[in-house]
């Protein structure tokens, strides 16, 4: 039984709330004492990491021309670490995903199939090789972490936590999904125009594809999503007319 809430132990939960006034002094709700103790570790820290120097002479050429013209290529190598990141973890969030529903999709009414799930993950791992050949392409190491893939690996722990935890459903494993194919396809389109500004017009084709394929997963897991909380809109008329009904 669920005894978390405070009204099962009515008792015990006025005592935990009987505070002495004094205790209190006239801080209730000030968090001050805690931003006075994180504020000495958030001036003296490091950043969380650097870009890598490509590791090539020609990438050194490459990266030297963009930053005579004015441009940041730094800024882009950091994102395309990050998406390299993302989709390495989307790969391994659908490996996981695609073993829970071996064993328990049977057991609901969802239109989704193991095949739609193993296409989706093919997906994934596709755009990460091509991210990888697009580093590579720059003159840069698509082994290295970047700043912004190291945030990107912490961010999705907790969605790689939810996949492999056994006692998740299906139902709340693609809640999980749900939320990484919002944040990939968020990346895509940041990545996309960081190509466009730099010129790389191959790049911005390539990503504008994965781009697509990404907003046509998010649709399908959305979907899936709601069969498997069984939402269903009705005779709702999403929208209305013009008389805002």
């Amino acid at each position: 039984m669920n005894r978390t809430g405070i009204q099962m132990s009515p008792i015990d939960s006025k005592a935990m709330t009987d505070v002495d006034p004094d205790l209190m002094q006239g801080n209730e709700g000030d968090d001050s004492p805690m931003a006075d103790l994180r504020s000495p570790y958030i001036a003296a820290a490091d950043s969380l990491g650097s870009v890598p120097l490509p590791g090539t002479v020609t990438g050194m050429v490459s990266i030297g021309m963009d930053m005579l013209k004015g441009q940041s290529p730094q800024i882009l190598l950091d994102k395309l670490g990050e998406r390299l990141a993302f989709e390495r973890t989307g790969t391994r969030l659908y490996d996981a995903l695609i073993t829970k529903c071996a064993v328990m999709l049977d057991d609901t009414e969802i239109s989704m199939t193991i095949d739609d799930l193993e296409d989706i993950r093919e997906d994934e791992a596709r755009h990460f090789l091509m991210v990888a050949d697009a580093i590579d392409a720059l003159g840069g190491d698509p082994t290295s972490q970047t700043p912004s893939a190291d945030l990107c690996g912490v961010e999705s722990m907790g969605l790689v936590q939810v996949l492999n935890d056994p006692r998740t459903s299906i139902a709340q494993s693609l809640h999980a999904i749900v939320t990484a194919e919002l944040s990939d396809k968020a990346g895509w389109e940041t990545l996309i125009a960081l190509a466009d500004e730099h010129g790389l017009t191959d790049m911005v084709t390539n990503f504008t594809v994965a781009l697509n394929d990404e907003r046509e997963h998010l649709a399908l897991v959305q979907t899936w999503y709601e069969e498997a909380i069984g939402l269903t809109y009705g005779d709702v008329e999403v929208g209305g007319d013009d008389e805002g009904t």
